[in-house]
């Protein structure tokens, strides 16, 4: 069905936005040191990033591909902001009897290389995610939601992880090491948000409901530097 683009206001997006932006900030900052949890080896921010993507799904399904483009194009914003300010903050010298200037710079002093690798991995990732959730609907006619949940999060958790583990490490990490990071990471991500299938339904349905939204984007432009709704 098509819908006309209306201003409207929602209960919950702003609240989803900034949950989304949240997330995408901490693992950012917690990617920081690459950890051992059971078989998995992966950077910290593997643990609540997946989050980000059961909010970008829930986004698409319920309010359409265009609004979730707005929210993936504010966490952009806050991430570059972010960057800029842990940079500043590092270049500027340390006051006398501060003695935390080497521990700052290896945990927030974040190089210019990791900065690319995260922004270039967060937007084509969010993106291909947010792009098949949308197409998967058409064509399911809004029919199987978990194919569409877990369908978008294996094309756009495998853009993530791959681009950023490689931009960020190729080069400093071991081959066996860079390889064996980018596996863990897909398959832990991937892993955790096919076991939150049933919590994503009842969110969706629950927001759908409440929200009298239920958005199909039959006409949307799916160009990722689009910024009007």
């Amino acid at each position: 069905m098509t819908q006309e683009k209306t201003a409207r206001t929602y209960q919950y997006y702003d609240l989803i936005m900034a949950a989304f932006v949240a997330v995408l900030l901490i693992s950012n900052v917690a990617s920081t040191k690459i950890l051992v949890l059971g078989p998995f080896t992966f950077d910290g921010g593997t643990i609540l990033f997946p989050i980000s993507y059961i909010f970008g799904d829930i986004l698409t399904e319920v309010y359409g591909y265009a609004r979730g483009r707005r929210v993936i194009h504010v966490g952009f914003v806050a991430s570059v902001v972010m960057a800029l300010v842990f940079a500043l903050v590092g270049a500027l010298p340390p006051a006398e009897g501060w003695d935390h200037q080497a521990a700052y710079d290896a945990i927030l002093g974040i190089t210019p290389r990791i900065v690319l690798a995260s922004l270039i991995a967060y937007f084509a990732g969010s993106f291909s995610n947010s792009w098949v959730m949308a197409r998967m609907k058409i064509m399911t006619q809004g029919r199987w939601l978990w194919t569409r949940t877990i369908g978008s999060t294996l094309v756009g958790q495998g853009v993530d992880t791959a681009l950023f583990v490689v931009i960020a490490f190729a080069g400093i990490l071991p081959t066996g090491l860079l390889w064996t990071v980018i596996l863990s990471n897909y398959v832990f991500k991937c892993g955790l948000e096919a076991l939150m299938t049933p919590v994503t339904y009842r969110v969706v349905n629950g927001l759908k409901r409440v929200e009298d939204e239920d958005y199909y984007d039959i006409e949307t432009d799916f160009s990722p530097f689009v910024t009007e709704l």
